[in-house]
């Protein structure tokens, strides 16, 4: 099937495993907050177990090092494409609040990022992510 939208996340390479996935998840969850018609129907095994709803389109998973994520940040804000972001600040906070702290208190040069997340028409996605390589 053939989507209208692509969803890509951006990792950066240089992270531990289980922060890759943890800010993977995180970001996904910005991706389903924004934009609600992304999510799927609940599941339901042979046995009738309800399971919970999951985005309904396939994720693409880049890595880069620090420019790369800068880089592909600039040319969301420059498509007019909100992402979701992740910084290494956030892996010190503890809570929600603590985040959006984190972000707040740096300015957009200077912030450290470990991770991004966007929605968007698949040619702007492409656009964003070129030169990219699918996370390995």
């Amino acid at each position: 099937m053939q989507f209208d939208t692509k969803i890509a996340v951006v990792i950066r390479t240089d992270l531990a495993v289980w922060q890759k996935l943890n800010v993977a998840a995180f970001l996904t969850s910005g991706i389903t907050a924004a934009f609600p018609v992304s999510v799927g129907e609940p599941y339901r095994d042979g046995s009738g177990t309800p399971y919970l709803a999951l985005i309904g389109q396939p994720i693409l998973i880049y890595g880069g090092d620090a420019p790369a994520l800068t880089r592909a940040l600039e040319r969301a804000l420059a498509r007019n494409v909100t992402p979701a972001v992740y910084t290494e600040d956030m892996f010190k906070t503890t809570h929600d609040a603590a985040n959006r702290e984190a972000v707040l208190a740096v300015q957009r040069p200077d912030l450290n990022l470990v991770g991004l997340a966007m929605r968007a028409e698949r040619k702007v996605i492409d656009k964003i992510v070129d030169g990219l390589k699918f996370h390995s």
